[in-house]
């Protein structure tokens, strides 16, 4: 948001009063209010398209996290796109398959997907809502399309664990669309809607986790800009689904904008803003605490040495993957 007159002076003075305090005492700066610390905005570091793929039983969809150019962004693990109205792309959809180590996100757009695992949970994933499951020492789950025809549209998301979570009891938390937080930015009609974290105090609905994630995603109606806060070493990222947005500081010399269907990674910082440049955009952000374990992956597990990825398949083998 553009800086008034009055709070650029506003900002100004409490600048001077913190460089007054740096030539105070130890003694008198401990009895005065924190320093005014200026605040430092995230800018784009890289950005890169996704690449087509398939996966499941020959679902086509774009992977962007995973990929060889971006093999991981710690905690994250995997993003994948999917964007389709031909049935062919999805009706195949995602049988029955097992995980260990980490969770899946899935963000639902439009359209509809069943799930149900070896848990014994069962529930709909319908556009504008939300899956978050903890997949921990294991879960068989699937993943099947609940239409025949129409609009598939969202992304699928894996976070890791950390090395003394991987082992954890799985969790399923099944988030239709009322359950998502959800604010009006503008008269125009931009929206957020929060999946976790708290982003500007909007609580999404996804427990505590060990990363401390935020996740939501942004409608732009007009070219109001909108920023957040996050805490400076969580790493963030945003994919941009619709239109084209400016990251960065207001000075454009700093900006970079990012169109539709490229991935957006940005530098360390307390603050990320964002602006639509022209038309209505869209865009999925995301931000967590990084693990900084060694990540092993082989297909559905995520673990932290090569011995667990084979105990992972034997466990899976001796059908024992989801057993306590």
């Amino acid at each position: 948001m553009r800086t008034t007159r009055r709070q650029f002076f506003i900002d100004s003075m409490l600048a001077t009063v913190a460089v007054a305090a740096g030539c105070r005492s130890g003694t008198e700066i401990a009895s005065q209010a924190p320093a005014y610390i200026p605040t430092s905005d995230r800018t784009v570091v890289q950005t890169l398209p996704g690449i087509p793929t398939t996966d499941g039983a020959g679902v086509r969809l774009t992977r962007v996290i995973g990929q060889p150019a971006l093999r991981n962004l710690d905690p994250f693990v995997m993003l994948d796109r999917f964007h389709s109205d031909d049935p062919s792309a999805y009706i195949a959809g995602f049988p029955s398959h097992p995980h260990r180590g980490f969770e899946t996100v899935t963000v639902m757009l439009d359209g509809r997907m069943q799930h149900r695992d070896s848990l014994g949970n069962s529930g709909v994933i319908q556009g504008g809502g939300s899956q978050w499951m903890t997949a921990g020492r294991g879960i068989i789950h699937s993943e099947m399309p609940v239409q025949e025809q129409g609009l598939m549209s969202g992304f699928q998301l894996w976070v890791n664990l950390p090395a003394k979570e991987k082992m954890c009891d799985p969790y399923y938390q099944d988030l239709g669309p009322e359950q998502l937080a959800e604010s009006t930015l503008s008269s125009a009609g931009s929206k957020v809607r929060v999946i976790s974290g708290r982003p500007n105090g909007l609580a999404g609905p996804v427990r505590e986790r060990p990363t401390q994630p935020t996740l939501f995603t942004l409608t732009l109606e007009d070219d109001q800009p909108f920023a957040l806060e996050l805490p400076d070493e969580h790493v963030s990222f945003a994919f941009v689904y619709s239109g084209e947005i400016d990251f960065g500081p207001e000075a454009k010399t700093k900006t970079k904008t990012v169109r539709a269907g490229n991935l957006a990674v940005f530098s360390p910082g307390k603050r990320l803003r964002m602006r639509a440049t022209n038309q209505r955009s869209a865009v999925l952000v995301g931000a967590a605490k990084p693990i900084r374990e060694p990540i092993v992956q082989r297909g559905p597990f995520v673990m932290n040495t090569e011995a667990e990825i084979y105990r992972a398949i034997e466990d899976y083998r001796n059908g024992v993957l989801d057993k306590a």
